[in-house]
């Protein structure tokens, strides 16, 4: 069955949450990916902030639905989806990366920080929005948001933590963007972390 852009929209959002991977090297990068995948998450995106990130993408495109993170422009856009990227994600609204996304098929996540961001990545096509950073809002705000903007689709991002993603997912967040705190401690650790996340995040749609 053919992805198009609105099954991997799907597939990205299913278990309302996207794991974030900064790492030092395109090596530990693919490292945290095959563990996250492993342990039974399904949407995981690599910073192209991370050193070697093109290559990390390449790496993880062949067994897991991985996006790249932090576009920020058309052409970073192009070589991302060029490298296998399934999905892209912006911590700003550009509405050139939506097109290049778009043109190849691939669903974009655009960044903004405000309720006029948020309309604005809509009319520019957005598939999901990511709120960002989180830290400078609140499951109440959005709740306040989605009370005037109930169709968008928001996924909070950064300063997300394991203990405060459902509550997020209650205030009615799509998905959450979770970093360092899935990638952290020993290897053994993240089966019952991601688990653990899973069935909390189920529990409060």
């Amino acid at each position: 069955m053919r992805d198009f852009r609105w099954r991997l929209t799907e597939r990205l959002v299913a278990d309302r949450v996207i794991g974030i991977i900064r790492a030092p090297s395109a090596e530990t990068a693919v490292t945290y990916g095959r563990r996250l995948s492993a342990a039974g998450l399904a949407a995981v995106e690599v910073s192209l902030s991370t050193p070697g990130a093109l290559a990390a993408v390449r790496e993880l495109a062949t067994g897991a639905l991985v996006g790249a993170g932090t576009v920020l422009d058309a052409v970073q856009a192009g070589m991302a989806i060029e490298a296998g990227a399934r999905f892209l994600v912006c911590p700003t609204l550009d509405a050139d990366v939506i097109r290049a996304g778009h043109r190849h098929g691939v669903p974009v996540v655009a960044g903004a920080s405000t309720p006029t961001e948020i309309v604005r990545a809509l009319e520019a096509g957005a598939d999901l929005v990511k709120l960002f950073p989180a830290t400078q809002s609140s499951p109440q705000a959005l709740r306040d948001i989605l009370q005037a903007l109930p169709q968008a689709p928001i996924v909070p991002t950064g300063g997300i933590s394991t203990a405060t993603a459902p509550e997020w997912i209650a205030a009615g967040a799509v998905a959450v963007g979770i970093g360092g705190e899935l990638t952290r401690g020993a290897p053994r650790e993240a089966p019952s972390r991601v688990h653990g996340l899973l069935a909390a995040l189920r529990a409060a749609r």
